[in-house]
């Protein structure tokens, strides 16, 4: 029942997360939220936010049933009704997630700007927004987000992608790092006659609340210390480390890498992570989805 009532886009399971507490935005039925509360731990904790009462039934229904499936002697997943543009109204507080997902809901939102600042807010420093969505190639006419069948299709609501990276720049978190992007097809020939030349994608970004400012290029190791990416990390579309081998990252993937989880899964050249360069220092250009 969870599975069937679930809606979303894409795979949203960033890496390391044992202990982490999680906030998933939109989390309908529960299905991502039980996932994640098995790979967080019994140590860790996973809380669900979803405007849906109908929604949040289903998924509160098999907490019990979870719970016992994994072997936990009480609950690590809390399911709360509300709106992801209201994360503090709904009683969850500043700095006090690790992480924070969502899958295909964000482009559902009348406020994006407003979901990235409580987002934000509701972070701790070092955290992170990891969350797959539809994006547009250009910024959408009001004729394609009044229509309900494309909105209701997540199209008429998809954010340009461009106006993403900028709307993260306004609220404090780095620049969004693309992982994965995957071109989505309209087959439908009334609608594509209302869209145009308008392309969509399906793509995972991953934002961070850390430090600004110009840090240094930076030479790092990747130790291996990752379950499940023992031999290979794939951060992002830029940076795929391999075990023990010795990698050039740009300022920002190395401001990220410092003051974030996984900073204890690099070694920093030279040592305590005081970056300098070794060349002219790489900058990461915004990577087009499309």
């Amino acid at each position: 029942e969870v599975s069937n009532k679930y809606y979303g886009c894409g795979l949203v399971v960033p890496e390391s997360l044992e202990g982490c507490r999680i906030l998933d935005l939109g989390c309908g039925s529960g299905r991502d939220c039980y996932m994640l509360s098995l790979l967080v731990g019994e140590k860790g904790h996973v809380t669900g936010i979803d405007m849906t009462e109908a929604q949040l039934e289903v998924a509160r229904k098999y907490v019990d049933y979870h719970m016992k499936e994994f072997g936990y002697k009480k609950p690590n997943v809390t399911f709360v009704q509300g709106y992801i543009e209201a994360l503090s109204a709904a009683g969850l507080g500043k700095n006090s997630f690790d992480i924070i997902i969502s899958n295909c809901v964000v482009n559902l939102s009348p406020d994006k700007k407003q979901v990235l600042v409580e987002a934000y807010s509701a972070l701790k420093d070092g955290g992170e927004l990891y969350f797959s969505d539809i994006y547009s190639s250009g910024r959408l006419t009001e004729e394609i987000k009044n229509h309900k069948v494309l909105w209701g299709e997540c199209l008429g609501g998809a954010l340009w992608w461009k106006d993403l990276l900028q709307l993260a720049e306004e609220v404090g978190f780095s620049q969004p790092r693309l992982l994965t992007a995957t071109v989505v097809a309209v087959d439908n020939k009334e609608l594509q006659d209302v869209l145009g030349d308008f392309k969509f994608v399906s793509a995972t970004y991953r934002l961070f609340k850390v430090p600004k400012g110009k840090t240094k290029t930076c030479q790092v190791i990747y130790n291996g210390g990752i379950t499940g990416a023992e031999d290979i990390f794939q951060f992002d579309c830029h940076y795929v480390f391999k075990t023990n081998e010795v990698v050039q990252v740009d300022g920002e993937a190395a401001c990220i890498l410092t003051h974030s989880r996984f900073a204890e899964d690099f070694t920093f050249q030279p040592p305590g992570g005081s970056c300098e360069p070794c060349c002219a220092n790489p900058e990461a250009d915004p990577v087009d989805p499309f």
